[in-house]
């Protein structure tokens, strides 16, 4: 017993085998050695050392019924493990035996009808020898992060990038900040890329909410620098355990796991709503997806449909086996679906993550060592249990006139049929990006606003063509005071003989040629001005200028142009283009001038 205390579990196992070798029927040793041997994630040494002791101790075939069929059902033979369990007249009639029985046959349908695909371990240039946990994939699929427990003391981030060969190069550490000589753990990052979420141990404050245990961080970058992460504070944080984050795809809602008053057992999952710029009082998930036992590590898919979480209370193939649930709506969740073998094995699997394709989950297990000494593994995700298909719409807001970009703009998208608000998104603080990402196979209305800025409201489609690559989609503000311009177009000019107010074909041809480009145009008023050269008296010349202009109306009129947007006036002698001292200036001045305001 001292070594063990001393965690050196091997000295300890051998001596306590030295001391069964020394006495054959010494119960409480056997009981030490299996419980030791079967914490180590060692099912058949542990089933061997038990099966000893049912045989060689008083009353042993009853004694030791129990923990036998654990192991031997947590070693995959299940058959003999229910004919151990059946030994003693009560050793199934309680609650332990009931679940043993259960895991018993769950591990037989499970195993006898296994998933296609297989889990396999992610290589040396993610995993080593000490424990790797928590992986997460970004949603442009370019950057792997995980945390890594390095020589089984400190707790940091570390990152992958893709190679050229459908691989990873080697992971590195994140780098400070985010780490620190402190525990970092269960990262997970924002769709847009633009928010860390995480949990730090040992955080060592003196206040009441933060003091020891484990606490929820947050950190943003706009660029490639994380900032100084700063604590969620009191209404989320307690004295004691809140951790594994994870966002909803809009960033306004916080799912993680907290040890808190008002669970259903050990760690439970709990929601907290960001409304009005503060996060809410968080909530339960409930009993549909948490139990007696602990659940951990939940990872909400970007289809903000789609729950994976891991649970030791939910049954299964033993210790922590992953789980996968679909929203019903906005506060409930329908009932855990056991992701079945080989995603879950009698070993502990743990920190779900799933592509933003829905074709590989990522996961960590310590199938492949020691108790708690986790890997990362691959898998395709089988169609059951894949979220439903996303595409996603990337982009800026900026203003229309300056073209600067537009931070915190408020972007809300609604099904176009249904009506129903869907996510309230806000542009990055930085650069005024955002991302969004939505189900396929619908169209959406979106609004944007931002304070100083003229609402704006359009729709997009999101088709199985933005499954692999984004819609690009820029959101242009104008601002509160903007005014239209107003611009005057010279576009035609008719000239007249002297005293002749008539159209020739020619002067029509010319008319309904300049005139058709703006045929299709809205918004504009048309002037059809009127002038004569200095002969005449002013009378007659105004008269002769209306009639011009007229004619000329009637001609652009007769081509679909509305009346009401059309302007008939005569100037008379007023405004001439040249001097009128000689034949050729006055030719020039007696003219029609069809001017556009747009």
């Amino acid at each position: 017993m001292v070594y063990k205390a001393k965690k050196n579990v091997d000295k300890a196992c051998k001596e306590m085998q030295r001391a069964i070798d020394d006495d054959h029927a010494y119960t409480e040793a056997y009981s030490a050695l299996g419980q030791w041997l079967f914490d180590m994630h060692m099912f058949t040494a542990s089933a061997i050392v038990f099966d000893k002791a049912a045989k060689s101790c008083p009353h042993g075939r009853t004694a030791f019924s129990r923990p036998l069929a654990r192991s031997l059902i947590f070693s995959g033979n299940t058959t003999e493990g229910l004919n151990a369990l059946s030994i003693g007249s009560s050793t199934g009639a309680d609650k332990e035996g009931q679940q043993l029985h259960d895991q018993a046959y769950y591990i037989m349908r499970a195993m006898g009808t296994p998933w296609k695909d297989t889990a396999f371990n992610m290589g040396w240039r993610v995993n080593t020898k000490n424990a790797e946990l928590f992986p997460f994939i970004s949603a442009d699929t370019q950057t792997f992060y995980f945390t890594r427990r390095m020589n089984n003391m400190d707790l940091d981030f570390y990152y992958a990038v893709p190679d050229t060969c459908g691989g990873w190069y080697t992971a590195r550490n994140m780098g400070s900040p985010p780490n620190t000589p402190d525990q970092e753990l269960g990262q997970t990052i924002s769709a847009d890329g633009h928010y860390l979420f995480f949990t730090r141990c040992e955080n060592r404050s003196e206040n009441g909410w933060d003091q020891g245990g484990c606490d929820l961080y947050m950190a943003y970058r706009s660029d490639s620098v994380w900032s100084v992460p700063q604590s969620f504070g009191g209404t989320i944080n307690t004295s004691g355990y809140e951790g594994m984050a994870c966002l909803s795809p809009d960033n306004r809602q916080l799912y993680f796991v907290s040890d808190r008053p008002g669970g259903y057992g050990g760690l439970d999952i709990w929601e907290s709503d960001f409304e009005n710029g503060l996060w809410q009082p968080p909530r339960n998930l409930g009993p549909s997806i948490n139990s007696a036992g602990n659940e951990t590590s939940p990872f909400l898919h970007i289809d903000n449909h789609t729950l994976y979480y891991a649970s030791t209370g939910k049954g299964g193939m033993g210790g922590s086996d992953l789980f996968m649930s679909r929203r019903i709506n906005d506060t409930t969740w329908g009932m855990p679906v056991n992701m079945g073998y080989p995603v879950n094995t009698p070993y502990d699997e743990m920190s779900p993550c799933v592509s933003i394709d829905g074709r590989k989950l990522y996961f960590s297990s310590d199938r492949d060592s020691l108790a708690g000494n986790y890997d990362l593994f691959e898998m395709h995700l089988p169609e059951q249990l894949a979220p439903q298909q996303v595409g996603y719409v990337k982009g800026y807001v900026y203003d229309s006139i300056g073209k600067a970009r537009l931070n915190y703009a408020s972007i809300y998208v609604s099904n176009a049929i249904k009506g129903d608000t869907l996510y309230h998104f806000v542009s990055n603080r930085g650069d005024g990006s955002f991302m969004i990402t939505l189900p396929v196979g619908s169209k959406y209305f979106f609004g944007a606003d931002r304070i100083g800025y003229l609402d704006v409201k359009d729709t997009f489609e999101i088709t199985d063509e933005y499954l692999h690559k984004p819609l690009e989609h820029n959101i242009a503000l104008l601002p509160n005071d903007y005014q239209k311009p107003v611009s005057d177009t010279l576009v035609l000019t008719i000239h007249f003989p002297l005293n002749s107010y008539t159209l020739t074909d020619s002067d029509k041809a010319v008319i309904q040629q300049l005139m058709q480009p703006w045929l299709v145009t809205k918004d504009f008023a048309l002037a059809v001005n009127g002038y004569t050269d200095n002969t005449g008296t002013p009378m007659i010349n105004e008269q002769l200028s209306f009639q011009r202009a007229g004619l000329v109306s009637q001609a652009i009129i007769a081509l679909g142009v509305d009346p009401s947007v059309v302007r008939s006036q005569g100037w008379g002698e007023a405004n001439p283009v040249a001097p009128n001292d000689n034949l050729d200036n006055q030719a020039r001045n007696r003219r029609v001038e069809v001017i556009i305001t747009h």
